[in-house]
């Protein structure tokens, strides 16, 4: 069995314009006092990484490497949510989605979605130079405007949205595939994939891609109330990173998983700090050692209440206590008679 790595914590919710937040090394340093061993990078800020410039150069990727190992710390995985999100967009979004892009390619959406792919194949290759295994990023979406069908959908629109979502992702996937990196799409809702059923539609129309998996977030799943911890025994074979990150759903007689338009505090299903929520993380970790995870624990910090430095602090620890040392041993073993075919075979009456 395999021990899950970290604690390790995303950096994204994080990053800012004031000291310790405002550059790689100090960031890394802070991670590191406050007991984390390793950081997951998002890759739109020149300040922490220029994505290009990590794909292409190997000597900058060793640099990056070198800067974080200073503090003590690895780079666990690399970050495209935002990207990723632009290699699909529906119409009606192309205005509030413009803001990922670069500013000379807001309102074209057909030169910033050719922006987005590259921005995905500079990744892979930069994994690559970086020594990663695997990394993270949004599906992007079609059809969730048509997510729950009223007025009905015409015929086939499902279909169409799928296969051009995969007909978008195939040559990424193949590019990660050649980069020897899997690719983990956040199931998260306002992307296509969404839940389960969604993956393993576009899993069916990538013909099961080896490198199309999943980053397991237990947060997005309990605010859709599915069962996130079957969720893992389907899947465990295609999850290759884990945000560890807390939620709780709480319906009322006024409001469910769609929330009536209100804020994130006023919400029925809404982000905790970790061990402020409903997840059952002793439950998770078991199963990820039973299921040899072999990735990192990665804190990502998004409450509505409690302040993001309070919540890394104890997060460290919380996710330090959670990670399950796996057993070197069957716990039984003390009892075992030896081995002998001949007594096998006379318990079992077999001549």
């Amino acid at each position: 069995m395999v021990t899950i790595k970290g604690p390790a914590i995303f950096i994204a919710q994080f990053i800012g314009d004031a000291a310790p937040f405002n550059d790689l090394k100090s960031i890394c340093n802070w991670a590191a006092g406050l007991g984390y061993k390793g950081i997951q990078l998002p890759t739109l800020d020149t300040r922490f990484i220029d994505l290009q410039k990590a794909a292409e150069s190997k000597t900058y990727a060793d640099e990056l490497n070198g800067i974080v190992q200073e503090s003590g710390l690895q780079i666990t995985e690399l970050s495209t949510h935002l990207q990723g999100q632009l290699i699909a967009v529906n119409p009606v979004y192309d205005q509030l989605f413009d803001g990922f892009a670069p500013e000379q390619l807001r309102g074209n959406p057909s030169a910033r979605t050719d922006w987005a792919i590259q921005q995905l194949n500079y990744a892979a290759k930069a994994s690559q130079n970086l020594g990663l295994q695997a990394h993270a990023t949004f599906s992007g979406a079609l059809l969730w405007p048509m997510v729950y069908p009223w007025p009905q959908r015409p015929a086939g629109l499902v279909e169409t949205g799928f296969t051009e979502l995969a007909k978008r992702w195939q040559p990424i996937l193949n590019v990660f595939d050649e980069c020897g990196v899997d690719l983990c799409y956040e199931i998260h809702p306002g992307e296509d994939l969404h839940d389960g059923i969604s993956y393993e539609m576009f899993l069916d129309k990538v013909n099961h891609h080896p490198r199309a998996c999943l980053l397991y977030d237990p947060s997005h799943l309990v605010l859709q109330a599915l069962d996130y911890l079957e969720y893992i025994d389907i899947y465990h074979e295609r999850i290759k990173m884990f945000h560890v990150k807390d939620a709780e759903f709480n319906p009322t007689g006024r409001q469910g998983v769609y929330g009536g338009y209100q804020n994130w505090v006023d919400r029925a299903g809404r982000f905790r700090s970790l061990g402020d929520g409903q997840v059952d993380f002793k439950s998770i970790f078991s199963k990820m050692a039973q299921y040899d995870f072999p990735g990192w624990a990665v804190l990502e910090w998004e409450c509505a209440l409690k302040h993001p430095e309070d919540g890394a602090r104890e997060g460290a620890q919380f996710i330090k206590e959670h990670i399950i040392h796996v057993t070197d041993r069957v716990f039984d073993d003390f009892a075992a008679s030896g081995a002998d075919e001949s007594l096998n075979k006379t318990i079992l009456g077999i001549k």
